[in-house]
């Protein structure tokens, strides 16, 4: 094969010794630090399920009460959950479920009630490919401002102008009337001023629902009773092609801690020994059933399944899996 001409080696000899030089500067490019978009889709059965990551939150250990400091340690020990002097990292999820062309989202995350670093469940919905006036209905399993927040955007206007909201009658009944808040723990005052705010335009509209635990709901949604966190919670069961999705809501927070000790709680639990009965009952069905599970504080997307361990529980993250 001929050499090649002097001109066309000395143009390879230049480039290659640039190439030192183009390595350095890429080695010492500003890494990028932001995530690809918080958005994980599973096919239950017909259902596609889309877990939407609204952020975090921090809860600190003190907060769970009803169990012995050391219990909580050694729970978390070997548990790698993110932990700062606020507090250990607890994510915010949120999770669409679409039956056929009918579109329910559960939960709706904190648009700008909380600050920064949370509120991303409009911007991963529509980076999962959905204009939020696609959806039809939005089932609200209590309303704490990280599930109720959301149904307005982070310019206070209704996030899902053609969904009508579903909230249970007991929290409407607590977390809207004005009176409720007076006798009211301090520390959870704040939030009723956000339910009101939040829900006023669909009321405006006629699109706020009431709803009794055990009624069937749009989605073929039925909402379970699962109170003791706030007086009217509830969780959600799809059924489909024999196969079943529970999205508990705030049935549980800790998972380094409450899978294993069901009967710890959380100091925000408006009835606590309501809470762990629930919390029980949620747990043993799911993991009899072989449910899917679907929780608001579980590292996202969230998604998995509940098994037995001994007299406990652990959590089985879901595996990757195309649609």
């Amino acid at each position: 094969m001929p050499q090649p001409s002097f001109p066309l080696r000395s143009a390879l000899s230049l480039a290659l010794s640039c190439l030192p030089l183009a390595t350095m500067a890429a080695a010492h490019a500003t890494a990028p630090t932001e995530q690809v978009p918080g958005v994980y889709r599973q096919r239950i059965g017909a259902l596609q399920v889309t877990a939407l990551f609204d952020g975090i939150v921090r809860l600190g250990r003190k907060e769970l009460v009803g169990v012995q400091p050391a219990v909580v340690d050694h729970a978390l020990e070997n548990r790698y959950v993110p932990e700062t002097d606020k507090g250990l990292q607890t994510a915010v999820n949120a999770f669409l479920v679409r039956d056929g062309d009918h579109l329910t989202l559960v939960d709706a995350g904190t648009a700008q009630c909380f600050g920064p670093g949370l509120g991303q469940v409009l911007a991963n919905l529509r980076a999962a490919g959905v204009d939020p006036s696609e959806v039809d209905d939005v089932l609200l399993t209590h309303a704490h401002p990280d599930h109720l927040c959301g149904i307005l955007d982070s310019q206070g206007e209704v996030a899902y102008p053609n969904a009508t909201v579903w909230l249970s009658q007991a929290d409407a009944g607590y977390w809207l009337d004005p009176a409720s808040e007076a006798g009211a723990p301090q520390g959870v005052r704040f939030a009723f001023a956000l339910a009101r705010t939040a829900a006023a335009p669909y009321q405006a509209a006629g699109r706020l629902r009431l709803f009794q635990p055990g009624q069937a709901l749009p989605g073929h949604a039925m909402a379970l009773d699962t109170h003791g966190h706030t007086p009217g919670h509830v969780s959600f069961r799809f059924d489909s092609q024999g196969q079943s999705l529970l999205v508990w809501g705030d049935v549980l927070h800790y998972h380094g801690v409450q899978f294993a000790h069901p009967d710890a709680s959380f100091e925000a639990d408006s009835d606590r020994q309501a809470a762990i009965s629930s919390r029980r009952a949620m747990l043993s069905q799911a993991s009899d059933g072989k449910w899917w599970v679907a929780g608001a504080h579980l590292p996202f997307p969230g998604l998995g399944h509940v098994r037995r361990d001994g007299d406990a529980y652990a959590w089985v993250p879901a595996e990757f899996s195309p649609l």
